[in-house]
């Protein structure tokens, strides 16, 4: 898996970059606002998620973790592919996004094209519980962190990127580090799926 590449910009348009590195280039496909941050740069560095089907395999970029994270966010929302995940992240900022769905302003939601008004509902009652509004570094806020061990912290993050929310979640995984403290995150996980 491709976590970023950094090189040189051979091309660039509003909807795509070419990154050359070791004399391959890289076609990114990515979001007004990466297109935005890097558009007078000789050299980038963009995070990937590869999307990879029968027919294609492409990637696509992003101008820091932050935008990726809300990318996989909104692709985990059924009925919501890469294609307008892209297309949301382009018409709203991540913090505009955030604050949307921390909202529930589903009317924002379906002035994006190719949203409506279902899709717009799926998306904030999926995602309402998985978001929390950023602090000024960009970086999503997640409540309440010192109370968890690093383990306990892997063990959540696995838990809400297989579906399960996060405040349920850092609620078991606790109760379960208190129990048996030595449990690897391999062991915290598989019991915390039991009690899930």
């Amino acid at each position: 898996m491709i976590d970023y590449i950094k090189g040189e910009v051979a091309e660039l348009s509003p909807t795509s970059v070419t990154l050359e590195q070791g004399g391959i280039g890289y076609q990114l496909n990515i979001t007004l606002n990466t297109y935005g941050a890097i558009s007078n740069q000789s050299t980038a560095k963009l995070y990937v998620y590869e999307s990879i089907r029968d027919d294609a395999h492409v990637l696509f970029g992003f101008m820091d973790k932050h935008e990726r994270e809300l990318f996989l966010m909104l692709i985990s929302v059924s009925g919501v592919g890469p294609a307008t995940a892209r297309v949301i992240l382009s018409s709203l900022s991540s913090k505009e996004l955030e604050s949307v769905i921390a909202t529930e302003n589903a009317t924002v939601l379906q002035t994006v094209k190719g949203i409506g008004a279902k899709t717009a509902q799926r998306i904030i009652v999926d995602l309402k519980d998985k978001i929390k509004l950023t602090d000024e570094s960009g970086a999503i806020q997640l409540p309440d962190k010192t109370d968890l061990s690093e383990t306990g912290h892997s063990a959540v993050a696995a838990l809400v990127m297989l579906g399960f929310v996060q405040t349920a979640s850092r609620k078991v995984v606790s109760k379960i580090i208190k129990e048996s403290p030595t449990l690897p995150v391999e062991g915290v996980i598989k019991e915390a799926l039991k009690r899930l």
